[in-house]
């Protein structure tokens, strides 16, 4: 019997995962143990509860018979949220969704993942294609991450209350404001460490093989990115998602439904 909507719109305790480097990891759990797993990661400046519980994901996975886990990615939510930035390293958070597979026993999953957790995503599915079975990336452009953003900006808001000027940096701020528990050091910290380390390049020699479902709004700025990367994996497909942008695309309706149909070709 399904489980009733108040209960899937309701965040458990989160249990603790420490990361290989110590950092404090929240992460959560939803349906039957013995389900097909589905691990999630959400978007930058996001988290579990706003990402995926809110918009209706985890109900809607839970009642197609998955069992989810989640983890709120460091920097974010209930997890630790240091100022370093060399923790924040794009390697870093991908074995950091290896450690909490390992931690739950999860041998396979499928993987879902929006935006930074997109990026994840692609790193995580590349790096463990025996563990992966496939997986949906939402919102995942190519190139440099957080390339837009003026760091140099924040840095001096952050520090002297300096106001900001760029109109993109000034969009990320209030994302970051948008959401309760938000740092902004932290998340100023993550965009450095992960502007220091690899971008995605859509090249064929170095794309996941696995298969892929890669999903952006029709009106979101990265789309033709993203259709890039889907012609770049060799078993990659590209869905657009109708008359959304970047920030509203996890709450469609045909989004969920384009992969769930893909998580089910399994």
């Amino acid at each position: 019997m399904a489980a009733p909507l108040s209960e899937l719109t309701q965040m458990p305790k989160p249990q603790l995962v420490y990361a290989a480097d110590g950092i404090r990891l929240a992460t959560y759990t939803w349906g039957e143990l013995d389900a097909p797993v589905v691990v999630i990661a959400h978007g930058f400046a996001s988290n579990v509860r706003d990402n995926w519980v809110l918009t209706g994901w985890v109900r809607d996975l839970t009642r197609a018979g998955y069992r989810v886990l989640a983890l709120d990615q460091r920097g974010h939510g209930l997890s630790e949220k240091p100022h370093d930035p060399t923790v924040y390293a794009m390697r870093t958070l991908a074995s950091d969704v290896e450690t909490v597979m390992d931690t739950y026993l999860v041998e396979d999953a499928f993987y879902l993942g929006y935006s930074l957790g997109a990026r994840v995503g692609w790193e995580v599915v590349r790096d463990l294609p025996q563990r992966i079975n496939r997986a949906v990336l939402g919102g995942v452009p190519d190139g440099i991450p957080l390339e837009r953003l003026d760091i140099e900006q924040v840095r001096a808001f952050v520090d002297d209350g300096v106001p900001v000027t760029d109109q993109t940096t000034q969009n990320y701020i209030a994302l970051t404001q948008r959401v309760p528990g938000n740092d902004l050091r932290s998340l100023l910290a993550l965009a450095e460490g992960m502007r220091a380390t690899r971008t995605i390049d859509p090249d064929p020699t170095n794309a996941p093989t696995r298969p892929i479902l890669f999903a952006t709004g029709s009106k979101d700025a990265v789309i033709e990115g993203s259709r890039e990367l889907s012609r770049s994996a060799p078993n990659g497909r590209f869905f657009e998602i109708p008359d959304r942008h970047h920030f509203n695309a996890p709450g469609s309706r045909a989004f969920k439904d384009a992969a769930l149909d893909f998580f089910a070709e399994e």
